[in-house]
């Protein structure tokens, strides 16, 4: 052990404090030029860096506040998807369903994620995330309610189209109004927060589904997600304060009654509030415009969907297997997506400190300076734990081993599957201002995936089996995905360069 001289002390610990003083100095620079920034662009500012109404400096109680009301009303959106699978085949005999009219009764409701956010992103970025939220929530409650009306097929199928429509306000906005809330040192705790519940969804869904199914009547799986999605919605009604800094910024402009400032320093002034549609456009055109034009958008996009494509397959085929393979009742048999709820629970709440940790040294090694790329390293443990998770997965339910075994391989997969997609969201919003039309752009691709991945699974297991039909996935996911955490540290800064001024 090395012992220090008190000289020795005394210079390493003013060593310490002049660093310390220095990066504080950088700090407060930032602020004061982020309020600068935000007068010019909003007509208004903050008084000061901790001015307590700017939600960066809320409470801790009311920030959790508004995350657990908003990830609640994302656990809806997720149940939604897999309520019905353990009764997917009596829907289907009382509707007089085929097998392909089945799969798209499952997975039209991811589809129905995939547009809306374009709109939901706009309009949450034009007049606050509050009202869009409860607007698209009361939306949902109405399609959802009225799915299984007059045993319809048709009506079904437009019903869970439409609900996944006014559903996509969750995984659009959820992230964003953490983000609004916690800084990007902060954003792995947050998306912790926000992702506790809402992953939940994977394994309460079909359990309650099944319950349902076996002691009341199907129908009830749509009716009490309404029901819990409008005890949610009135909650948030009281308590979901508005977190978007640039409506409260012009909030606060408007009752100053400084109109000449807001109309000379705000891109829209009063007028932003009065012409809806041409101010609209630009909004929605956003996220398009992210996806066409930002290469770095594309691949973060193009990986996030392969990688919720192939969950959504596994998804809509979990409960199928322990029913035909393994003899399992439907309340039984939907038991076992516990195993994907402690995977994506494990990714998410020990993931989010890790990748926070990971994103504090590098900036600490890099003299305080930030960067996207801080998340790759992040998203080694994923690339790797979810192909392994398919191999095992697969082949265990191939040769009908232990449950205990197929569930282990099914615990695997989904917490490397999770800490891919937690990583690339958190890069996602750490490159682009606009959270929510960030979030639409990044989901679109993949909500498409999430759709057609479930319709053609039943003839790939079929062909396949579980054992080669999941490696088939995992050698996919290798080739194009197991690059992405190099390829985003090598040269993920030129990638973001290419385009950004478009």
């Amino acid at each position: 052990m090395v012992i220090r001289s008190e000289p020795e002390k005394r210079l390493a610990s003013d060593t310490h404090i002049t660093i310390q003083s220095t990066q504080e100095e950088l700090d407060q620079k930032y602020q004061e030029d982020l309020l600068a920034k935000l007068l010019a662009e909003h007509g208004s500012t903050w008084d000061s860096p901790r001015d307590p109404r700017d939600p960066y400096n809320w409470s801790s109680a009311r920030k959790m506040t508004v995350a657990i009301i908003v990830s609640l009303g994302q656990l809806v959106t997720i149940m939604t998807t897999s309520i019905i699978a353990p009764s997917l085949s009596t829907i289907a005999k009382d509707l007089n369903m085929g097998s392909s009219e089945m799969q798209i009764t499952f997975s039209i409701f991811v589809l129905g994620l995939a547009f809306a956010p374009f709109l939901i992103a706009a309009l949450s970025e034009m007049y606050g995330r509050k009202g869009v939220w409860i607007f698209c929530n009361a939306w949902y409650i109405i399609w959802n309610s009225v799915c299984p009306v007059g045993h319809s097929k048709a009506l079904m199928v437009i019903g869970r189209f439409m609900a996944g429509s006014g559903a996509s306000v969750g995984v659009t906005l959820t992230s964003s109004v953490l983000t609004d809330m916690y800084r990007a040192e902060h954003r792995g705790k947050s998306l912790a927060i926000a992702t506790f519940f809402p992953y939940l969804g994977p394994a309460i869904g079909p359990i309650l589904g099944g319950v349902i199914s076996q002691n009341l009547r199907w129908e009830w799986s749509f009716w009490i997600l309404s029901l819990f999605e409008a005890a949610i919605t009135l909650i948030g009604i009281f308590f979901f304060t508005e977190c978007y800094t640039p409506t409260l910024l012009r909030r606060k402009a408007l009752a100053q009654q400084n109109d000449a400032l807001l109309l000379r320093h705000s891109p829209w002034g009063i007028k932003f509030y009065k012409d809806l549609f041409s101010q609209l456009k630009p909004h929605i055109l956003r996220p398009i415009q992210l996806m066409v034009n930002r290469p770095v958008v594309q691949v973060v996009s193009f990986i996030i969907a392969l990688n919720f494509g192939i969950y959504c397959l596994m998804l809509s085929t979990y409960a199928s297997l322990w029913i035909d393979r393994y003899n399992e009742s439907e309340t039984i048999s939907s038991l076992n997506y516990i195993a994907l709820a402690i995977g994506t629970t494990i990714a998410t709440q020990a993931g989010g400190p890790t990748m926070d940790s990971i994103y504090r040294k590098l900036r600490e090694k890099n003299k305080g300076e930030t960067s996207p790329e801080f998340r790759a390293p992040f998203l080694v443990p994923g690339v790797i734990l979810a192909p392994v998770g398919l191999f095992w997965y697969g082949w265990s339910a191939e040769k009908a081993t232990s449950w205990v075994l197929v569930n282990a391989g099914a615990v695997v997969y989904t917490c490397g599957s999770f800490i891919l997609a937690q990583g690339m969201l958190a890069y996602l919003l750490d490159e682009v201002d606009h959270a929510a039309s960030a979030n639409a752009a990044g989901r679109m691709l993949s909500n498409i995936c999430g759709f057609a991945f479930p319709i053609f699974a039943p003839r790939m297991y079929d062909k396949l089996g579980y054992g080669w039909g999941n490696s088939l996935l995992a050698f996919v996911f290798i080739i194009l995905g197991v690059p992405t955490p190099f390829l985003l540290w090598i040269w993920g800064s030129k990638l973001r360069a290419l385009g950004k001024k478009l």
